[in-house]
């Protein structure tokens, strides 16, 4: 019939319109402040915002890394946080960065700045160290880091969603320390350690959003079967101690949590030992 498109290419069509996901490729939500927002792979590279970044010590990959990205503050259409919020980075493996809006929302050159890396299908970026995948599509990078003291957990890779939610403390009551406690105490600077550091992967008491790693209160608290000299070597170098099919906890060296960090995070386990919520 004249005028008829070719079969493949209304096949090709027709597959685009059940499925517009394949014409942009992955897709990032970003749910903040009442609204939600889809953003593909394409779209995203085509904005006129998008950059090219160096990163000189990528904490995934662990070597110099360049990225084609865009500012993240440009992303969350919003600087309208309520106080005490935070956002999760919410990654496809079930790994949740604790990420505060105001570190986000920095675009000044005197501090770190978070940037949205996006993996081109045309040049795909290598596979992680001891992976079988990259971090894309997504993945949060940091231009400066250390002037604003952005840790190792606050890197998400194959990232999915960044949502905006409540103070943890808050949504979670029972991650919290003895009120009581000393303001000064190790295990309650620890709890700030914690958060950040291990929530990413962790709940405690059944409290948290990740969903990669065990529970580290229920039904026992790592500090009830480990010597102190053994949880340090644990997170220190986790096959060291133990290994197993599909491990998937990283090693934390000194420069990812420094030792008086390691020792705040175990005197609040060991704190929380005694805190048990069921």
């Amino acid at each position: 019939m004249a005028g008829c498109l070719p079969a493949t290419l209304s096949l090709l069509l027709a597959a685009l319109w059940i499925c517009p996901a394949l014409a942009g490729g992955p897709e990032l939500t970003i749910a903040v402040a009442g609204t939600e927002r889809v953003f593909d792979r394409d779209t995203l590279l085509a904005r006129p915002d998008a950059v090219s970044v160096d990163i000189p010590a990528d904490v995934s990959y662990g070597r110099p890394m360049r990225y084609r990205a865009v500012p993240l503050a440009s992303l969350l259409g919003t600087a309208d946080f309520p106080a005490g919020a935070v956002l999760e980075g919410v990654a496809s493996d079930g790994f949740t960065a604790q990420l505060p809006p105001a570190l986000c929302l920095r675009t000044g050159p005197d501090g770190a700045v978070a940037f949205l890396a996006v993996e081109p299908a045309e040049q795909p970026w290598p596979n992680l160290p001891g992976k079988e995948v990259s971090a894309g599509p997504f993945y949060l990078v940091w231009v400066r880091p250390e002037a604003s003291g952005v840790r190792s957990e606050q890197w998400p890779y194959q990232l999915a969603r960044i949502v905006g939610s409540d103070d943890p403390l808050r949504r979670w009551p029972q991650l919290a320390v003895e009120p009581g406690l000393a303001a000064d105490s190790p295990a309650r600077a620890g709890q700030a350690v914690f958060l950040t550091q291990c929530m990413a992967c962790h709940t405690l008491n059944g409290a948290g959003s990740a969903t990669m790693g065990p529970d580290l209160n229920r039904p026992m608290n790592p500090t009830e079967y480990l010597t102190p000299a053994g949880l340090k070597r644990l997170i220190r170098d986790p096959r060291s101690v133990r290994t197993w099919p599909g491990q998937q906890m990283p090693a934390f060296d000194p420069a990812m949590l420094n030792d008086a960090d390691l020792d705040r995070v175990i005197a609040y386990l060991g704190h929380m030992a005694g805190r048990k919520s069921m």
